[in-house]
């Protein structure tokens, strides 16, 4: 079939878009957190499940404790720390905006490689840098969005917009840190790891860590209420199938077929997907400059990816 790597990437990034939308929903109804402990239970039941299927086992021979501390902690960096902050600033600020700002992740984690890995930036990849961050500049400069459109004062994810910017960045940085962890702990310290193995050690290290957190900060009798918010659970069901499972396995058939640049370019016009998807379900209006926006965004991805 014609053309696979490429609709697995598009697939990808569409995968991700309705992903925000779930997460969204589901943290307005019982907070960011509750949602970020759930769907890491459900993404690593589902993990489960898919290895044992696939591979008839969750973890081979070859795993050493090296590869579970790199692994767990990248999991910790960018599922806990990361996409805490994402959640939240998904609710405070909108998915659509907090998605065109998490766009600057692989940005930053061409800067950490740079820092920590010694993989060198070209000039190409200088010149992306600069246009991504210019595109998320122009749209996070419009005077429209206002502080906290979607909750009232009351709920655990109320903010400004300064706040809600300011968590959409550090769920970017989070993201882009875990990844290279991630890419040191899967490459570097012995056998190499496949990525849904490598996947499932980082959620199900960040599962304990953020249960272990919760049962210290006394919100076990929270969470237990949010477990029976049943739309809620629909929505946390729903983003983990389209986001720890299909996305990433969307993914990696991309890169299996096309070459890594070019996946992850067409993986990187999630924030272009959200926006028809923020017209229908919010009803919001988008202007041309957020339209604009997110397309050089994606045109600085696009450099930075392809250098």
């Amino acid at each position: 079939m014609e053309f696979i790597g490429e609709t697995a990437a598009l697939a990808t990034a569409i995968f991700w878009a309705f992903t925000s939308m779930f997460f969204t929903q589901a943290s307005r109804l019982i907070g960011s957190f509750n949602v970020n402990k759930i769907r890491l239970v459900l993404a690593v039941s589902i993990y489960c499940i898919a290895l044992l299927v696939t591979e008839g086992r969750l973890l081979p021979d070859n795993i050493t404790g090296d590869h579970f501390f790199w692994l767990g902690l990248s999991g910790i960096v960018g599922l806990v720390i990361g996409d805490s902050a994402l959640f939240k600033a998904f609710v405070m600020i909108g998915p659509r905006l907090a998605m065109l700002i998490h766009a600057s992740a692989p940005v930053m984690a061409t800067i950490i490689a740079w820092i920590f890995l010694g993989e060198v930036l070209g000039a190409l990849d200088v010149i992306g840098i600069c246009v991504t961050v210019a595109g998320i500049t122009w749209v996070v400069a419009e005077r429209k969005y206002r502080s906290n459109n979607f909750v009232d004062k009351s709920h655990p994810d109320a903010g400004s917009l300064a706040k809600g910017v300011g968590l959409g960045l550090l769920g970017a940085l989070g993201q882009a840190a875990g990844l290279v962890i991630a890419k040191y702990g899967m490459l570097n310290v012995g056998a190499t790891v496949e990525p849904m193995e490598a996947s499932f050690i980082r959620m199900l290290a960040a599962m304990i860590v953020i249960w272990v957190y919760a049962v210290f900060r006394g919100q076990m009798p929270a969470t237990f209420m949010a477990v029976k918010n049943v739309r809620a659970i629909g929505f946390s069901v729903g983003g983990a199938v389209f986001g720890p499972f299909l996305g990433v396995w969307m993914s990696l058939v991309a890169v299996k077929y096309i070459e890594a640049g070019i996946a992850a370019t067409i993986n990187a016009t999630t924030p272009i997907w959200i926006i028809p998807l923020v017209i229908v379900i919010y009803k919001e209006k988008v202007s041309v400059r957020a339209l604009s926006g997110a397309i050089v965004t994606v045109a600085g991805i696009t450099l930075l990816m392809l250098s």
